[in-house]
């Protein structure tokens, strides 16, 4: 075993007097204590004081951004179990994260929350946190005169956690205190109150008697939350996946037919709600398959659902796709004004190369584009298959995609009855025939 795992290369940095460097010494005994190396721990941290933690240590390690580090642990830990996985974050980070510490008090995996608490943001100014006191004078003026305090003990407790600890950095049985929340199987919080010399004290008056006299005027707590017992998370999740039946492999589409063009295509649908637009991309995506091409949708919805435009991008290549977003459309389908009026802007831009397909009663923006105005009423196709329809008119005109291509992607994305309807409309607009 080491003498220790703190890197020699990346000595502390703490302020002198700060609290940290006595945890950061603290945990370390604890680790050794428990016979670990560094093989088997992840330190995870964000930004602050305590941010610092993950390169004082040898071992893996991830830093994040502010209060977000319970986020990363947490994939961590699913991914690799087999880790001692620490998290520390200050007050500060314990603010801007609220919701996934809640979320991970909730969850009960099998991590170790270690907040360092010293009242203040001690990195950018002093200012208030989550944890300043109403009575303490800091570097926002009287903000925190306005807002209660947090009590994290209390809130982990109620939302879930275990295991919850409230404690001093000087306490001298600080090391057994962090070696017990890591060894225990669940998530366990442990708040350490301390000292920063730097920001704090040069306002507040605070000493390690003082702190200990408030965690006994709060009520001391340490240990694990018999009410909040049960299975940790990624045991009982590993264990209810056991008894699922597995995932089905993705459908496998041989490349059958020879696309009508060869270069890239980009087809645009400026539609409505009801208009079954992301459907339609759906299609032309599996039909650009069916031809050997790759192909990537991009939609767009209004913020409503039944009401304001629908749009999807669709890119078909015979390279790799980079970005899924349309920079020179080759095909705009404009099926709907709420679509056209959305992307107004698209229409200036369209050279004499691309081909614009004009659905009944749609008004245009000037353009340079090739138009073709479709007659779906004579036809008595129904404004909700007029997406559909109008690949059936790219396929007559073999373009972007061959009749055969889209009964492919007919055939794989229907069945039934439905199959039978939507091949009917590809019938009935290739022969131009009345269905009725």
């Amino acid at each position: 075993m080491p003498e220790t795992l703190l890197n020699k290369d990346r000595p502390p940095i703490f302020c002198p007097g700060c609290s940290h460097e006595q945890v950061l010494h603290a945990l370390d005994r604890a680790f050794l204590d428990m016979g670990l190396t560094g093989n088997r721990i992840c330190m995870v941290s964000d930004i602050g004081c305590s941010g610092f933690f993950d390169v004082f240590f040898n071992t893996h390690a991830l830093h994040g951004v502010h209060g977000r580090a319970l986020t990363y642990a947490a994939g961590i830990k699913l991914c690799r179990p087999d880790l001692h996985v620490v998290v520390t974050m200050g007050d500060g980070g314990l603010g801007i994260g609220g919701a996934h510490v809640l979320a991970a008090c909730r969850r009960n995996l099998d991590l170790t929350l270690l907040v360092l608490n010293n009242f203040n943001f001690g990195m950018t100014g002093g200012q208030f946190s989550v944890t300043t006191p109403a009575e303490a004078t800091v570097g926002s003026g009287f903000l925190n005169k306005l807002e209660k305090p947090l009590d994290l003990a209390s809130v982990a407790s109620a939302a879930g956690a275990p295991y919850v600890c409230r404690c001093s950095t000087y306490q001298k049985d600080l090391p057994e205190i962090l070696q017990r929340a890591i060894a225990y199987k669940g998530f366990s919080v442990v708040e350490i109150i301390g000292i920063c010399p730097g920001r704090y004290t040069k306002r507040n008056k605070i000493t390690p008697r003082s702190i200990a006299a408030q965690i006994e005027t709060q009520g001391a707590r340490c240990g694990e939350v018999s009410a909040n017992r049960r299975a940790e998370y990624g045991e009982a999740y590993r264990k209810e996946c056991v008894s699922l039946a597995p995932p089905s492999r993705p459908t496998h589409l041989e490349a059958r037919f020879k696309p009508p063009q060869s270069e890239r295509q980009e087809v645009v649908f400026l539609g409505a709600a009801g208009q079954r637009i992301i459907s339609a991309g759906e299609i032309l995506g599996l039909a650009a398959l069916s031809g050997g091409l790759h192909a990537s949708q991009k939609n767009e919805y209004n913020v409503t659902v039944l009401r304001g435009p629908s749009i999807a991008e669709l890119i078909l290549s015979p390279e790799p796709i980079d970005y899924n977003g349309s920079r020179r459309p080759s095909v705009v389908l404009a099926l709907a004004a709420e679509g056209v009026e959305r992307r107004s802007g698209l229409f200036s831009a369209l050279g004499a190369h691309a081909l614009l397909l004009q659905a009944p009663g749609v008004k245009l923006p000037s353009t340079a584009a090739e138009v073709i105005p479709l007659d779906f009423k004579t036809l008595g196709i129904k404004r909700q298959d007029w997406a559909l329809a109008s690949l059936a008119v790219l396929a007559r005109m073999d373009r972007v995609l061959s009749r055969e291509m889209l009964e492919a992607a007919l055939e794989m994305r229907f069945e039934g009855r439905t199959l039978d309807a939507v091949k009917a409309i590809v019938r009935n607009v290739a022969e131009g025939q009345d269905p009725t």
